[in-house]
């Protein structure tokens, strides 16, 4: 099994910035996509960036800018940098990996328990 740990996230300021990261752990072959996803109250998950291992990314419109992503492909970890934080960007966020786990051949998602981010004067 995979176990996706998240950490970084808090309170901030408008304008402010926080760096999230998310450690995959577990019998990991190889890991394809990355990606962060955020869930505000009363609002469907949506896709805020996602990275190839190869490094292309993608980005949601409202983040384009303000938001980057990176891997450490050795260390099975992805990053998201956020800046200029706005309020309407504070949800909880959670790190996706999409897996292909030893002696299997299918690949698998994976979710981490999700972090808080809170934008707030």
């Amino acid at each position: 099994q995979v176990q996706l740990v998240e950490s970084g996230g808090g309170l901030v300021q408008p304008g402010g910035s926080l760096r999230l990261s998310c450690a995959a752990a577990g019998s990991i072959f190889s890991i394809n996509d990355m990606g962060w996803y955020r869930q505000a109250p009363g609002k469907q998950r949506e896709l805020v960036a996602a990275i190839r291992s190869g490094g292309t990314t993608k980005y949601a419109d409202s983040v384009k800018g303000r938001f980057t992503i990176s891997r450490d492909n050795a260390k099975n970890t992805v990053y998201l940098q956020m800046n200029s934080l706005k309020p309407e960007d504070a949800a909880v966020y959670y790190c996706n990996a999409r897996v292909l786990l030893y002696y299997t051949d299918s690949w698998s998602d994976y979710w981490g328990q999700g972090t808080q981010v809170i934008v707030s004067s």
